[in-house]
């Protein structure tokens, strides 16, 4: 029975034309998945340690002392929020016609996505550039990528249509 989900699988997939490291790219999404709810925690932790309660998104200096140490682990997990569909998107399609180079950019960009938010959340907001700033190269490598199977797509239905006339 197992063989049989499995070569279903592998039809399914071949089927689709998606090559099986496409594998690499989704585990590479789900590490992401599982980072963006490691950071949602932190800001739960930040909330409580700071006293910024909900529904407040932004805590005020002139109402709380620690309002920009908050305000930096807060501002971390949003601009990585902000970044996830562009992210995911350039990650799942580019990832289709090079699906290890793909994953590579991901991890890195994962990765550094860490890092961007250990040095914002530190209440230093430039520290989040210090290792974190890597993700934006990676992220633009996965813009080249998708851009560069957009541009394919187009050439080979540009062929194909040439060739059936």
């Amino acid at each position: 029975e197992r063989e049989r989900e499995e070569s279903r699988t592998r039809d399914m997939a071949a089927a689709l034309g998606i090559p099986k490291e496409y594998g690499y790219v989704v585990l590479v999404l789900l590490s992401y998945i599982f980072l963006n709810f490691w950071m949602s925690f932190q800001v739960g932790k930040a909330r409580k340690k700071y006293q910024v309660f909900y529904p407040t998104l932004y805590a005020i200096k002139s109402e709380n002392k620690d309002a920009k140490l908050f305000n930096c682990v807060q501002r971390g997990h949003q601009n990585s929020l902000e970044m996830m569909p562009v992210f995911f998107a350039t990650l799942l399609v580019g990832g289709l016609q090079l699906p290890v180079i793909a994953a590579g950019l991901g991890a890195v960009y994962t990765v550094a996505r860490f890092f961007y938010f250990k040095g914002y959340a530190s209440g230093v907001p430039e520290n989040r550039l210090r290792i974190g700033g890597i993700n934006f190269l990676a992220l633009f490598g996965l813009i080249i990528l998708t851009a560069a199977f957009a541009v394919s797509l187009i050439l080979d239905v540009n062929m194909q249509s040439r060739s059936s006339s």
